[in-house]
């Protein structure tokens, strides 16, 4: 947890929750996580949707170095606001409403790094409503070339030095290191992403070194252009690093952190903190992972420097019931204080159940996925668009929005 003046309160406005508020949203959280916990299965094994799970490939040849694969994915969300232009406001994925959306759709080829080949690669590209606006956040400059950039799945090479256990290094775009949920809503339990995936790295370019100090302990350190890979506030590079425990075979516990400039100002006071944790749980068909995201920054430009804050949690629970189904459920909130990350100064409370039916098929998997979600946002500049407008050419707003959608994900994936 940060010191307490980072809490302090710079930007005063009506409407944003206090610190003891968000506490306790935090603390109801993780006693429900804790309770999964105890009455959790004790088998081990299980599926897991993570991307925390991307730790340092087994130094071990496989039989199987290259794959290569596509996926598509089409949805459509019912926004019971109704709104006139069909937009989720402060979200960039999932935000095209009451019509059909081609969301996601990519192609990749993939070689693993091993002790019998240490060279590995990726490539693919993508494209569909999802990859519009995931790589920045809000008001920032962007890199030339970056309506072409967004297409770019994958694009890095991975070296496995011969090094004590196997030192891997990748460089290029790879995925994240940070964060729970993925892009790709067939990697998620839930079709829809939580609001702190919405408002965190999905990618990154940048170089990343990973190394397993035991079985059960790793670490990585990565340096990157940008907070978001497609920003572009500076010229300067930024820094992180990240351990992945696994304390038993069903208990893992993973914290990156991070920091560089991400305005045009580069001093160092005006550097973007940012940590992330997770806690992940797995049973034989019961899966339990809470997320703790917590943010900083100074704002330059502005009269006195005011400090910006952020901070976000959830906890998802997925249940394999039998043969195809599952059912998932993830209640979480986001403050954004300043603004600085969704656009908007925002308390949000949000739950999302969702139901899946799985067709595998050789080397194919349909996901069928039936989602209620239910968000609410206040503050001083929350909320979300409805139906008219309160003036010419001004979307009106209310706090609360249901969304009711079907989703149909297809995945072709070599073994």
């Amino acid at each position: 947890m940060k010191s307490g003046h980072i809490l302090m309160r710079e930007l005063e406005g009506p409407h944003i929750p206090s610190l003891p508020r968000v506490a306790f949203w935090f603390h109801l959280l993780t006693a429900v996580f804790l309770a999964s916990l105890a009455f959790g299965q004790d088998s081990n094994g299980g599926e897991s949707s993570s991307q925390a799970q991307g730790v340092a490939p087994s130094p071990t040849p496989s039989t199987q170095d290259w794959h290569y694969g596509a996926y598509v994915d089409v949805a459509y969300i019912g926004n019971f606001n109704f709104p006139d232009n069909h937009l989720w406001r402060s979200r960039t994925t999932a935000f095209n409403h009451n019509e059909l959306s081609p969301n996601m759709g990519l192609a990749y080829v993939r070689k693993d790094a091993n002790t019998s080949s240490r060279w590995g690669m990726e490539l693919g590209f993508q494209g569909g409503r999802d990859t519009e606006g995931f790589a920045f956040l809000p008001g920032e400059r962007r890199v030339d070339g970056s309506d072409v950039l967004r297409h770019i799945h994958r694009a890095n090479v991975s070296y496995l030095a011969p090094v004590g256990r196997g030192l891997m290094v990748t460089a290029g775009l790879f995925n994240s290191l940070m964060g729970y949920e993925s892009l790709y809503a067939r990697d998620n339990a839930n079709y829809t992403r939580s609001w702190i995936a919405d408002n965190s790295p999905y990618m990154m370019f940048g170089v990343n070194v990973q190394y397993p100090l035991s079985e059960e302990f790793t670490v990585a350190a990565f340096v990157v252009n940008s907070y978001a890979h497609l920003a572009h506030p500076n010229d300067l590079p930024s820094y992180g690093g990240r351990w992945v425990w696994r304390a038993t075979p069903r208990l893992t516990l993973i914290q990156t952190l991070y920091g560089g400039p991400d305005q045009t100002d580069t001093s160092l006071e005006f550097w973007r903190l940012y940590g992330n944790h997770i806690v992940e749980w797995k049973g034989e068909d019961v899966t339990v992972a809470a997320s703790f995201d917590i943010g900083t920054e100074n704002v330059a430009g502005r009269v006195g420097s005011p400090r910006a804050f952020v901070m976000g949690g959830n906890i998802v629970v997925r249940w394999h019931i039998a043969g195809p189904w599952a059912v998932a459920v993830r209640p979480e909130f986001y403050w954004d204080r300043n603004g600085r990350w969704t656009g908007e100064e925002q308390f949000v409370k949000a739950i999302t159940s969702t139901v899946e039916y799985k067709l595998p098929y050789q080397w194919t998997n349909t996901l069928i996925r039936v989602e209620h979600r239910y968000d609410e946002s206040t503050g001083v500049g929350g909320g979300f668009f409805k139906n008219g407008e309160i003036r010419p050419g001004v979307a009106g707003l209310t706090p609360g929005q249901h969304l009711l959608l079907l989703g149909v994900l297809v995945s072709f994936d070599s073994p």
